[in-house]
């Protein structure tokens, strides 16, 4: 059976996109949402214990997008209902010598919206929240505020709930990994999976993160595609280290009142995110090498130094896979070359398109009806030319590959 569209992976992107789908199309049960697992994916970053929701950016166009999907986040019945988003409010710390949090402030006073923010002493910092923070290491920072807009959302279960409510709106949730394109007269047909099947569409939507370039890059052969316009010239995998700790119920009636904690350009809160890196996507994701646990374990240690007392070790480590851009966009967009005109990507979460699970997906609709989303996402989603200029979130711009952390 042909389906009008077909939706390749399960983590926000292709979550979001089948909803939204469902939500516009009068016959949802012609999307198929394609993935390796049952809901949530296992494999996708999205489903993670929780994700940071802010609109502190230094890019107006991804603010004005993170407000809209805060009010998603408190408002739509399917979230707010469930209880999955706390609004905590977050303490941002501000490098010496970066401009960071300066242009983020800047983008608050100039959005025509009420600041939330609110300036905070070092010394109030250390001392609110029964001082859980009082013996951290303060010393690169020169600035801190509080946003009690921002928060946290139980990652995993909030993109359970859009996919299940996707299926019971009609769309067909099929359970199986992808293995490759399969072109057919001038078009491409559809997807094979591992295991033989073959999943046919009028349109296909690729929201594989990592492994897209897994996935396009025989078809890219078959094509003999030079190297700038194959998908690696657009994004690239990459992996984020993300430390979890079983706290006992006393440290939770501490931990629980603290906001999310941004020590510069990393986040803690309730578990803790460290190095990012360039590699290629494993199948265990628990597996990390010793030299990047070592040094994430140091990295924590100036942070939270009491999570360490008593020779405590972490108890799991997990590295999430994302695909990031060299602007750290999304490739939200119909693919260029005039053979994959049905092929679309939604691609390229970059570390910090999480939040925007309630409402993606409608821009990705828009995409595949021929619709813009307006001169700003429009240019910033696109299929980009070779180069690139400052990034939405440059700190998040990995600096080592994967194999470097085998070699120490």
């Amino acid at each position: 059976m042909e389906s009008e569209i077909l939706i390749v992976g399960a983590g926000i992107f292709g979550v979001s996109t089948a909803y939204h789908l469902a939500k516009r199309l009068p016959a949802p049960s012609s999307i198929t949402l394609l993935d390796r697992a049952p809901p949530p994916s296992g494999n996708a970053a999205s489903t993670d214990i929780n994700k940071i929701i802010r609109a502190d950016y230094s890019s107006p166009l991804y603010m004005n997008l993170a407000f809209e999907a805060i009010q998603a986040w408190l408002h739509d019945p399917l979230f707010a209902n469930a209880g999955v988003y706390h609004q905590t409010g977050w303490i941002a710390m501000g490098e010496r010598g970066r401009d960071v949090v300066k242009r983020i402030r800047n983008n608050f006073q100039s959005s025509g919206r009420p600041d939330p923010t609110k300036d905070m002493t070092e010394e109030e910092v250390r001392q609110g929240w029964r001082g859980v923070l009082k013996e951290a290491d303060f010393s690169p920072f020169e600035s801190y505020y509080l946003n009690p807009q921002a928060g946290w959302a139980d990652a995993g279960r909030a993109l359970e709930i859009m996919a299940n409510e996707a299926i019971r709106l009609g769309v067909q949730y099929k359970v199986g990994e992808a293995r490759r394109l399969i072109l057919g007269d001038g078009a491409i047909r559809g997807i094979e999976t591992r295991a033989g099947e073959l999943h046919v569409a009028k349109k296909v939507v690729l929201a594989t993160g990592a492994w897209t370039s897994h996935l396009m890059s025989s078809l890219e052969d078959d094509l003999d595609l030079p190297v700038e316009a194959r998908i690696e010239s657009q994004l690239t995998a990459a992996g984020v280290c993300v430390a979890h700790f079983q706290l006992s119920d006393e440290e939770l009636a501490i931990y629980n009142q603290l906001p999310v904690y941004v020590y510069g350009d990393e986040e803690y809160h309730p578990n803790e995110q460290w190095p990012l890196l360039f590699g290629s996507p494993e199948e265990d994701q628990k597996k990390i090498p010793e030299g990047l646990s070592r040094g994430f374990i140091d990295s924590i240690r100036g942070r939270l130094p009491q999570l360490f007392r008593n020779n405590r070790q972490v108890d799991y480590y997990r590295l999430c896979w994302d695909a990031i851009t060299p602007q750290q966009h999304p490739l939200i967009t119909a693919h260029p070359h005039p053979q994959l005109a049905n092929l679309y990507l939604a691609v390229g979460g970059s570390f910090h398109c999480w939040k925007f699970l309630p409402t993606i997906g409608r821009y990705v609709v828009n995409v595949l009806d021929g619709h813009t989303n307006g001169p700003d996402c429009d240019a910033a989603w696109s299929w980009k030319e070779a180069g690139r200029g400052r990034g939405v979130h440059d700190a998040l711009i990995p600096q080592k590959e994967l194999r470097d952390y085998y070699q120490i």
